[in-house]
């Protein structure tokens, strides 16, 4: 049984001159829980559209959507988000930012922060947890922003091109730990990315999306043993996948 299901799904948008823009067409899609799904697609193909349908963050035009057999009609205490920037608040600290969703659920503060705390020794924040944004780099800002997501031990993980904004290293690094931290966690996750060796080396499986009005190309699997490593994008059959979704992008139009 699915643990997100998406059927038949469609996405109209109105215009302030009243026209219609066709964002999603007919998506059909299912989800197992802990699976780590990664989607690509071309530039304005619906991608955060879609994330933001399975959030309860913005209403479908028509289709199903379903987490955990249940209609996702508004916005849900046991999904978690993580965007681009990770959107810190300046006066809170790593161990404060983190609390915040605990706070605004009203959750036992008790067993919230120890949790909190678990979470920042789980990415390597120990240390700073009293340190302001302004004090971390970029990859630590990201760091803080996923643990956020998981305080209140969402059972969805949605991420809207979470390493974007670093830099090619610190990317690496990143894909790395959210490995880590999904092996660890176990959380189903619905990543989108541009970049194809990300989508490969993190997915179970690759939703490639046309161009608009978005649909799905092909949902590619990925047969490449876990833990992976950089060593990983080397082999031939990581190659072989980057090529083969490449291919089916280009064939569409450019990449996001």
């Amino acid at each position: 049984m699915s643990y997100i299901s998406v059927k038949n799904l469609e996405k109209e948008y109105i215009t302030s001159t009243g026209e219609i823009v066709h964002a999603l067409s007919d998506i059909n899609l299912d989800i197992s829980e802990g699976e780590f799904v990664s989607v690509v697609g071309p530039s304005g193909c619906g991608k955060s559209t879609l994330l933001k349908i399975l959030s309860g963050l913005l209403a479908k035009t028509s289709g199903v959507v379903t987490l955990n057999n249940t209609a996702i009609e508004g916005p849900r205490n046991d999904v978690g988000i993580v965007f681009q920037d990770p959107v810190l608040l300046l006066w809170r600290t790593v161990l404060q930012n983190t609390l915040l969703p605990s706070e605004i659920l009203n959750l036992d503060s008790e067993v919230t922060t120890k949790r909190a705390k678990e979470l920042i020794n789980l990415v390597g924040l120990d240390g700073f947890e009293d340190k302001y944004p302004h004090e971390l780099s970029g990859g630590m800002k990201q760091r803080n922003s996923i643990i956020r997501a998981l305080i209140h031990d969402p059972s969805l993980l949605l991420m809207d091109e979470p390493f974007g904004a670093l830099d090619a290293m610190t990317r690496e690094q990143m894909n790395l730990e959210l490995q880590r931290i999904w092996l660890e966690s176990k959380k189903t996750v619905f990543f989108i990315t541009h970049s194809i060796p990300e989508a490969v080396f993190l997915g179970d499986r690759i939703v490639v999306m046309t161009a608009r009005p978005g649909k799905i190309a092909e949902i590619i699997p990925v047969d490449i043993p876990r833990p992976r490593d950089l060593k990983t994008m080397g082999d031939p059959e990581f190659v072989k996948l980057t090529q083969r979704i490449r291919g089916l992008l280009y064939a569409e139009s450019t990449i996001d």
